[in-house]
């Protein structure tokens, strides 16, 4: 598994990293104890980083996190990197609000320390910006939660430039997440040059397009009710129709290189950030993402790609893809 040195933080990651959202409960069913393998098994592979969130069933996806690499965290605490991100807060009725308040977010570090079952998060993000607390108020109380030694390293999360540079007025931005594909690529006008200017680490979430890039998904895919791909743009109608055409074709480029459209996928993104993110319910999906880390793109694989992908439908609006 090839590392990098996370921007400015010093950490030293595993280019793939595992995310944990689809352990929380909004993609559907899924099996506790073959997720729990999985993560182990990425361990097994090289993998240092994992990320997760409060926000990602409040609980029961960093919980899961924590008890599956319960005796590495024993072990050997500083072989294993542990990103979360804090800041949304559930409603008493449904739904969800940004809440980047000093105070909800002292209240979520306590909580992820003890989901996770760790004393230190290694690295701590803002999951949305909150357009009702100034920002210097949210990097006043991260910076003095990590003098109290309770994170090591603050990023952000879904934050454009004037975001940042908000926030890094009172303390620097170490991190960011934002989301970025093939068929998402808003970020490398501005935010990616900011970023490489600024020495922020760049993890990019939703490499594979929330599962469009998989190739597994046909015109006609229909997901279960507990799962918000069935309500979002990029799933459903022309747009679905013309990108699940276009991951047709790069299947075939990838195929005649001895890769998965997946592994494709993966490997453009971390020809273009530090870190890719991925997730997978089980071994065998973690095994095949992995393995993307080694591939390397020559230009004229990276213009081609480029060629196929043009004809597809730009995912825009809310992160993920498009929710409605």
């Amino acid at each position: 598994m090839q590392t990098t040195t996370l921007g400015a933080t010093g950490l030293n990651v595993s280019r793939v990293a595992y995310g944990t959202w689809q352990l929380g409960g909004e993609w559907g069913s899924f099996d506790e104890d073959a997720a729990k393998r999985a993560i182990r098994h990425a361990r097994e592979l090289g993998v240092n980083f994992f990320d997760t969130a409060q926000a990602y069933g409040f609980g029961v996806s960093e919980r899961l996190l924590g008890e599956a690499l319960r005796e590495d965290l024993a072990r050997d605490r500083d072989s294993v990197v542990i990103a979360t991100k804090g800041g949304i807060r559930p409603l008493p009725t449904a739904g969800v609000t940004r809440d980047a308040s000093p105070a909800f977010l002292r209240e979520g570090v306590e909580q992820s320390l003890r989901a996770l079952g760790v004393e230190t998060i290694d690295l701590y993000q803002v999951h949305w910006p909150d357009p009702r607390v100034p920002a210097a108020e949210t990097a006043a109380a991260l910076q003095e939660m990590a003098d109290e030694g309770k994170l090591r390293h603050i990023g952000v999360s879904n934050y454009d430039v004037g975001q940042m540079e908000e926030f890094a007025a009172v303390r620097p931005v170490e991190t960011l997440q934002p989301p970025y594909h093939l068929f998402r690529r808003g970020i490398e006008h501005g935010i990616l040059p900011y970023a490489r200017e600024h020495g922020i680490g760049v993890l990019a979430y939703s490499p594979l397009a929330s599962g469009l890039l998989t190739g597994r998904f046909d015109e006609n895919t229909r997901f279960e009710e507990s799962d918000w791909r069935g309500r979002a743009t990029a799933f459903t109608g022309e747009a679905l129709r013309r990108n699940v055409a276009v991951v047709r074709r790069l299947a075939e480029f990838a195929e005649a290189r001895g890769h998965s459209v997946s592994q494709l996928a993966i490997a453009w993104v971390l020809a273009r950030v530090d870190v890719a993110l991925v997730g997978a319910r089980s071994s065998r999906n973690i095994e095949a993402s992995a393995a993307a880390a080694g591939i390397s793109l020559s230009e004229e694989e990276l213009a081609e790609i480029e060629r196929i992908a043009a004809d597809g439908v730009e995912v825009e609006g809310a992160s993920p893809e498009g929710v409605a």
